[in-house]
């Protein structure tokens, strides 16, 4: 047995069937227009006629504005694109702009330091090799003139040269193995020189071996630098400040002796 279903009352009128009460209210409001529209034109036209002069007083603002409205929308259609123009050249001139202080910026920056190459090993270089690169870690540091003197007869300075504060600089260098160490006869052979013959303001050996403990108790006394295989490894890398800045010039030196 069939059970009747019940249609809902929206389903009787679709979205495309005829409405005919919305069609004749569409068809009467459409003819209220037309009939106002043509009773006013009659009253205007009835007007005019018995008083023609107001008709033109009126006509004539009217026909004025029909001609100016479209010139104004050309002419507001083009003073827009004028200041349109005008802003888009503002506009990339000052992206140009941006664009150079960007690239005056970018040279203007320095350029990122070389990366350092690797520490030296300076107890595999020979002994002469040895004497150039302590020469040469003081031309670094400001010694301009630091040279390698040693040789037969150097009286024990193997490299000589002028700290930047106009010091005298002599250098003794032992380019030892790590199980021989500078000892103390030999800093006293030094410390006989240094001084007396090479007028030395400032004193140093530089030993790849290391020093004995005499021999840095001697040093201590005569006031002779001792850098063994760690400094010289700081003061090649930078971490640490060239010998000679560890020595007080000798005025200030001999005033700090001798007292007020």
């Amino acid at each position: 047995m069939a059970i009747p279903s019940r249609r809902r009352r929206g389903d009787r009128r679709g979205r495309g069937s005829f409405d005919l009460r919305r069609t004749s209210f569409g068809f009467a409001l459409i003819a209220l227009v037309v009939a106002g529209g043509g009773l006013a034109l009659r009253a205007a036209w009835e007007s005019a006629v018995r008083h023609p002069v107001v008709a033109v007083l009126v006509l004539l603002p009217l026909l004025t504005a029909a001609v100016l409205v479209p010139r104004r929308r050309r002419r507001a259609r083009r003073i827009a694109e004028a200041v349109t123009e005008t802003a888009y050249d503002i506009v990339e001139e000052g992206l140009a702009e941006l664009d150079a202080a960007g690239a005056d910026r970018a040279e203007a920056r320095p350029a990122p330091p070389e990366p350092a190459g690797p520490p030296v090993d300076y107890a595999r270089l020979d002994p002469y090799a040895f004497e150039e690169a302590v020469a040469e870690l003081c031309r670094r540091d400001g010694c301009a003139d630091a040279e390698v003197v040693g040789g037969a007869g150097d009286l024990g300075a193997d490299v000589l040269g002028t700290t930047p504060d106009g010091r005298r600089l002599v250098v003794q260098c032992k380019r030892y193995g790590p199980e021989n160490r500078a000892g103390s006869q030999e800093l006293q052979r030094f410390g006989g020189t240094c001084y007396a013959v090479h007028a030395a303001d400032v004193a140093l050996v530089v030993s790849t071996g290391g020093f004995t403990d005499p021999a840095l108790d001697y040093a201590e006394q005569c006031a002779i630098l001792c850098y063994g295989p760690e400094e010289l490894a700081a003061w090649s890398e930078g971490s640490a400040p060239p010998p000679w800045e560890a020595v007080a010039p000798v005025e200030r030196r001999e005033a700090e002796v001798s007292g007020p």
